[in-house]
């Protein structure tokens, strides 16, 4: 585990459970080697601490979509959402 997903599985330890932190820690960190290898672990609680709900699962996903609203090359943030593309999604796969 990287530095930055050892520090977000601590932090998100703290609203959800510890499998779930580590998922969400993990896809921050795969998120930040792709699109935004500068991203820290504050940034990313600051942006956290703005989001407007009240469950962990929708406040992670809103975070996920405030880190790529802010990364032009980031066009489509859902396979670092929790759930990923989720069954409805078109299989990302296709046509690439």
């Amino acid at each position: 585990m990287s530095e930055l997903t050892d520090e977000l599985a601590d932090a998100f330890a703290e609203e959800t459970d510890d499998d779930t932190a580590g998922t969400a820690a993990e896809n921050v960190a795969a998120f930040a080697e792709q699109y935004d290898e500068d991203l820290t672990a504050e940034d990313v609680r600051s942006t956290f601490e703005k989001a407007p709900y009240d469950e962990f699962p929708r406040q992670f996903n809103w975070l996920v979509g405030e880190l790529a609203v802010e990364n032009e090359d980031c066009t489509d943030s859902r396979e670092f959402r929790l759930d990923g593309f989720g069954d409805l999604a078109a299989d990302p796969e296709i046509g690439a």
